[in-house]
């Protein structure tokens, strides 16, 4: 069978490769969709509102691990016409796709099924998904995909304004966290990966999974849902549905901002269920650190009363742990804790 589903066509029945045991299958009960998502206007924060806004953007990150987003300053338009050029993407000839196809973590530009480890699994994940570096633009946007025609154009636009936006929410939770001034810039934020999944119609969604269940290892995360649901966060305990918005973001604090947060901030699991009827495309953005810079509580964050729950690391050495420890987030900061005194 190809390895892409994206080159499969009207597919009638699971195959056994994708189907879960059945303790790792989502089953066919209904999801709640999750009420009450905090919701960010951006455009409030730049107004007589901007320290309640920060608050908002603080209480959410500690409550909830995420929010959405509105007023965000990329247009609907270039939201619209980048979702098209990824479906169009995912839709272009198999041996064109096939030219991107790596398994390799340190290629630039790549496309790959279900996880990096697909020949090695016991059962693969409802999914392609395309990713590429895309900062600074002019290092990288040679090795993008030069059809469809409008792809770099389109896509170059929309990641330069989807990081104007996640360097400004970083910027007011700094202010909100009492961090000095460019606290969040350069070396902290300095690689932006841009990280597309595909989902064909599923013939029994109760029986895999889209996305495994992960915490984002990075400093933060944007998500740019289509019209398709599919995404769930899981909250005191419990998988919920997290409803497309077409104007939102959803943002989501990754375990580096749990870290320097000093354990303020959480970092919830989320996953990705499949759909019986129509195709998801969706957009990830996430900002990493560069793999050396020194990552640890913020010093204004703590005193002799609040000590710092982590030891200072780099990125390349929890990464490492990271993906050594299964990407099991609370396993992987539990070797970066201090030890009590």
């Amino acid at each position: 069978m190809e390895v892409l589903m994206s080159n499969w066509s009207d597919v009638q029945s699971m195959p056994e490769s994708y189907v879960f045991p059945p303790d790792k299958r989502p089953g066919k009960h209904i999801f709640p969709d999750c009420k009450d998502i905090p919701t960010i206007d951006l455009d409030k924060a730049e107004g007589l509102n901007r320290a309640e806004i920060i608050q908002q953007i603080i209480k959410a990150s500690q409550e909830f691990g995420f929010f959405q987003v509105i007023n965000h300053g990329v247009s609907e338009n270039l939201m619209e016409d980048t979702i098209s050029v990824f479906q169009e993407f995912f839709g272009m000839p198999a041996e064109y796709k096939a030219s991107f196809y790596s398994n390799d973590i340190n290629q630039s530009c790549r496309i790959y099924s279900s996880t990096l480890n697909y020949h090695k699994e016991d059962f693969h994940y409802w999914r392609d998904n395309f990713t590429h570096r895309c900062h600074p633009l002019e290092d990288h946007i040679q090795s993008w995909p030069e059809k469809p025609p409008r792809y770099r154009e389109v896509i170059g636009i929309y990641c330069v304004e989807v990081r104007k936006f996640l360097l400004r929410i970083l910027d007011l939770i700094r202010e909100g966290l009492g961090l000095e001034s460019g606290y969040f810039e350069d070396e902290l934020s300095k690689i932006q990966l841009l990280s597309v999944n595909h989902h064909i119609p599923c013939p029994d969604p109760s029986l895999t999974l889209g996305m495994p269940e992960h915490c984002d290892p990075n400093l933060i995360s944007m998500l740019h849902q289509c019209a398709v649901p599919g995404l769930q966060v899981l909250k005191d305990g419990q998988w919920l549905g997290v409803e497309p918005q077409p104007d939102a973001f959803i943002v989501i604090p990754g375990l580096q901002l749990k870290v320097i947060s000093n354990d303020l901030f959480t970092s919830p699991k989320h996953r990705v269920i499949t759909h019986t009827k129509e195709a998801r495309t969706t957009i990830g953005t996430f900002l990493i650190p560069s793999s050396d810079v020194s990552i640890e509580p913020a010093r204004a964050l703590f005193d002799t009363g609040n000590p710092p729950v982590y030891r200072a690391f780099t990125y390349k050495e929890f990464f490492s742990t990271f993906t050594s420890k299964g990407c099991d987030a609370a396993n992987a900061l539990g070797c970066f804790k201090k030890k009590l005194e």
